[in-house]
C-alpha cells in the first residue's frame, strides 16, 4: 500500500523560521506513516509544472535544520495573473504528485493561493497554512506576533544599537528604512527597543496622502530638539510603508521606482532615508546649520538571519500542529498558537469579505504599545510650543520664535 504524500510549500519572501516549521511538520509526518515532499522553488515551480522540483524528505534530512535561517525549499513570489494563467497546471502537479495534503508556509499571498487550492480541490486535498513574515502584519488571534518577526526585531536592534553608537561617537544623524510594507510594526519594534530617538510609522498619518515636506519637517524637528538638548547626533527610523502614503507623481520625480514578482512597487528599494537626508539637509544649511547625515536600508539582512530560541520553538510548535490538524481531517484553516494551545483559524475568519484578500494588522496609534513608544522619542509636541520652550527651539534653530512657530507648529496640531 502506497502511502499518502504530504507536499510543503513555501512562498513570498524570507523569514528567519521556515526550516523549523519545514523539519517538525516533515518529522510528524513521517513519523505518522506518510511520505514527505518538498516543493524546490514554491510555487513557481508548480506553475511550471516541474515534477523534478519534488524532493522526497527524510528524517535525516530536516532533524536539524530547525536552527538554520533561509529555506531549504527556497522561495517564489508570483503574480496573481500568473496564478490564474495557469493554476490547472499547479493543481494537475499535485495530482500527479499525488498529494493528498498540502501545507503552505507563508503570508497573505501564500494564504490566498492557499485557500483558492482548497476551494478547487474540494476535500481531494486537505490544507493548511502556516502564517510567516518579518512584517508581523497577519491577523492572527490574541495580537501574536508572526513567526519571524522576532528574530528580525533582534538582529533589526543590535545593528540599530550599533550605528546609535557609531553617530554618538562621530556626531551624526542616521535615517534608517527598515521593511513593512503595509504596517510599522517592525519599525517600531525595533526603534522602541534600541531607544532610537525617532521612529515613523505609515499608521501615523491615516488621513490620506502626505507630502514629503511633512516627513522633512518631522525629521528636522527631531534634530532642532537634539540640538536645544545639546545632542548633535541621532538615529531616525523609518517604516518603508510610509512610501505608499506619498502621491505616487511626486514619488516618481523623485525615486526610480521598481516592481516586484507580483507587480507591486518594491518599497524597500525606495531610498527613503536617501530622500530625505538631501532635503533635511538642504533645510539646516540654509540657516547655517551644518550636519552630517548618513542613509541606510535595513531589511534583507533580517530575512534569512538564523531564528532565535523564540522561533526556533514557536515554529516547531506550528509545523507540528498544522500537521496533526491534517491528520485529524482538518483543512482550510491557518495554524496559530494562541494562549498556549495550537488551534485552526479558517481561511474564511482570517479574510476580508470585501476585498476577498487576508486581512492586514496595523498597529494601533491609540494603543498602549504605541503610546509606550511615542513617549520615549524626541519630536516636537505641543509643549514645544509654549513659551518656556519655544525660545531655546528657535535658538537650535537660528530663527525666530515666530518663524519656528510658523514652520513646525503644524506637527503638534
Amino acid at each position: 500500500m502506497k502511502k499518502e504524500v504530504l507536499a510543503i510549500v513555501v512562498g513570498g519572501g524570507p523569514a528567519p523560521g521556515i526550516n523549523g516549521v519545514i523539519s517538525s511538520a516533515a518529522i510528524e509526518a513521517i513519523n505518522e506513516g506518510k511520505k514527505v515532499v518538498g516543493i524546490i522553488g514554491g510555487f513557481k515551480s508548480l506553475f511550471a509544472g516541474d515534477k523534478k522540483a519534488a524532493k522526497q524528505l527524510t528524517i535525516e534530512d530536516v532533524s536539524r535544520i530547525h536552527t538554520t535561517g533561509g529555506s531549504i525549499l527556497r522561495t517564489s513570489r508570483d503574480p496573481i495573473e500568473k496564478a490564474r494563467e495557469k493554476f490547472t497546471i499547479l493543481l494537475a502537479t499535485l495530482n500527479q504528485l499525488k498529494a493528498r495534503y498540502l501545507l503552505t508556509i507563508g503570508g497573505d499571498g501564500t494564504a490566498f493561493m492557499s485557500r483558492w487550492i482548497e476551494q478547487e480541490t474540494r476535500g481531494k486535498l486537505s490544507v493548511v497554512h502556516v502564517p510567516k513574515t518579518i512584517d508581523n502584519d497577519l491577523y492572527l488571534p490574541g495580537d501574536r506576533s508572526s513567526f519571524g518577526y522576532q528574530t528580525a526585531r533582534h538582529w533589526g536592534v543590535e545593528i540599530v544599537k550599533n550605528l546609535m553608537e557609531d553617530a554618538k561617537t562621530t556626531g551624526r544623524w542616521y535615517f534608517i528604512t527598515t521593511m513593512g510594507r503595509n504596517a510599522g510594526h517592525l519599525a517600531l519594534g525595533i526603534g522602541k527597543a534600541a531607544g532610537a530617538p525617532l521612529t515613523l510609522i505609515p499608521e501615523e498619518f491615516h488621513n490620506g496622502t502626505i507630502s514629503f515636506q511633512n516627513i522633512t519637517d518631522i525629521l528636522e524637528g527631531s534634530m532642532i530638539k537634539r540640538l536645544s538638548m545639546g545632542k548633535d547626533h541621532g538615529v531616525a527610523i523609518l517604516a518603508e510603508g510610509i512610501s505608499g502614503k506619498f502621491d505616487k507623481r511626486e514619488l516618481e520625480s523623485l525615486e526610480d521606482i521598481q516592481r516586484d514578482e507580483v507587480g507591486r512597487v518594491r518599497l524597500s528599494e525606495i531610498q527613503l532615508g536617501r530622500i530625505f537626508k538631501n532635503m533635511v539637509k538642504k533645510n539646516l544649511e540654509s540657516r547655517g546649520i551644518k550636519t552630517t547625515i548618513v542613509h541606510k536600508t535595513v531589511g534583507y539582512e533580517l530575512r534569512a538571519a538564523d531564528p532565535i530560541p523564540y522561533d526556533i520553538e514557536y515554529t516547531r510548535n506550528l509545523g507540528y500542529g498544522a500537521v496533526r490538524f491534517l491528520l485529524c481531517g482538518g483543512s482550510g484553516a491557518m495554524i496559530v498558537f494562541d494562549e498556549g494551545k495550537l488551534r485552526p483559524v479558517s481561511f474564511v475568519e482570517l479574510t476580508d469579505p470585501l476585498t476577498g484578500k487576508i486581512r492586514h494588522k496595523l498597529v494601533d496609534i491609540n494603543s498602549e504599545n504605541y503610546e509606550v513608544g511615542r513617549k520615549y522619542m524626541i519630536r516636537l509636541e505641543k509643549e514645544d510650543f509654549t513659551p518656556r520652550h519655544t525660545a531655546a527651539l528657535a535658538k537650535a534653530a537660528n530663527m525666530s520664535v515666530a518663524q519656528f512657530k510658523k514652520k513646525f507648529s503644524y506637527l503638534a496640531g
